[in-house]
């Protein structure tokens, strides 16, 4: 009797893993805009090169692939999600809340955040608190670049960029606006509120959505209009656009590899453990994103825009993923 009981149980657990398992036979990748054209490449290499199915790749933003792939384990709910900055202590936790217990962190890469404009526009050389000043919800408010410093063109200000759920805009706001806030000179102390990240809401700044490449179709369309996006898409549409100098310093692959753009930011993705060896070859696409080919030095994504890791980095990330390490939740201490 017993055995009859321990083979029924372990046909109904076969069972219901085969049923998961034929729920869903290719990878979903949520997540960050600026992530995606190089989840993209690696996707469309790994369906070339492999016997699995190429994983779809959707374009939601890093929050809001956060909050899809946080929201459970299950065919349901992604597999990976991709992030143009690392995960909150917040979403860890909500995580955890869901059942998504077993992550693996995994950095990709580097990235600036370009202020470009088109090719027939004028140039444009601003630094970190013109920016604030021209943008800040808690600031002087202008209404043309030239009230801003009069060294400006004499234009109006119109700034496309991202939501509140990308990374992107995040990272701007982390890196330019707060910034830029703590270096205010006393008397300008006044229009700091809080940590002066927010960004005015009343049609000077125009939330264009999670797409980066309409960006810049509207950027070819409006000469006089500034945009905010990744440098990939500066790189790979340097025939249409053209980067503005941030606190002096051009936006190139070499000064954001170096450190010496100030606006750079670091890429990943992130592995739902559970949903590996259900949804077939989410470790193997891991490994093949993070391969020499891939994001090495000289791999396929940094044609597209992608600043590597130094050499050390890229090894130590390989074998995270190779081990799937675990996240721990002291990454933010």
């Amino acid at each position: 009797m017993s055995f009859v009981k321990l083979t029924a149980s372990a046909l109904a657990i076969a069972a219901i893993s085969a049923t998961a398992a034929a729920a869903r036979d290719q990878i979903r990748i949520v997540g960050s805009s600026t992530v995606f054209p190089f989840s993209t490449a690696v996707a469309e290499q790994f369906g070339r090169t492999t016997d699995f199915k190429t994983p779809v790749v959707e374009s939601t933003g890093s929050g809001g692939g956060m909050k899809l792939f946080c929201a459970g384990v299950g065919t349901e709910h992604p597999d990976l999600t991709n992030a143009s900055r690392r995960m909150k202590s917040k979403e860890f936790k909500l995580c955890a809340e869901n059942g998504v217990t077993e992550i693996t962190e995994v950095k990709i890469g580097y990235d600036g955040i370009v202020v470009a404009n088109a090719k027939s526009g004028q140039d444009f050389s601003v630094t970190r608190a013109q920016l604030w000043t021209a943008l800040a919800a808690a600031g002087p408010l202008p209404t043309t670049w030239d009230e801003v410093d009069p060294s400006l063109p004499a234009i109006d200000i119109e700034v496309l960029g991202p939501p509140p759920s990308s990374g992107t805009r995040d990272a701007f706001e982390e890196l330019v606006m707060q910034k830029a806030c703590k270096s205010l000179e006393k008397g300008d102390k006044k229009y700091c509120k809080g940590d002066g990240s927010h960004i005015r809401e009343d049609g000077v700044y125009v939330e264009a959505g999670e797409n980066d490449n309409l960006i810049v179709s509207k950027l070819e369309a409006n000469p006089n209009a500034l945009g905010v996006f990744g440098f990939s898409f500066l790189d790979q549409n340097a025939d249409a656009i053209k980067g503005s100098y941030v606190d002096g310093v051009e936006p190139t692959f070499e000064n954001i590899a170096s450190g010496d753009y100030p606006v750079s930011r670091s890429m990943y993705f992130y592995i739902k453990q559970a949903h590996v060896g259900v949804v077939p070859g989410i470790q193997e696409f891991a490994v093949e994103f993070m391969s020499d080919g891939a994001t090495g030095e000289e791999g396929y994504t940094v044609d597209k825009g992608l600043i590597p890791l130094p050499t050390d980095a890229h090894k130590a990330v390989q074998a995270a993923v190779e081990g799937l390490t675990k996240m721990t939740g002291n990454e933010w201490n």
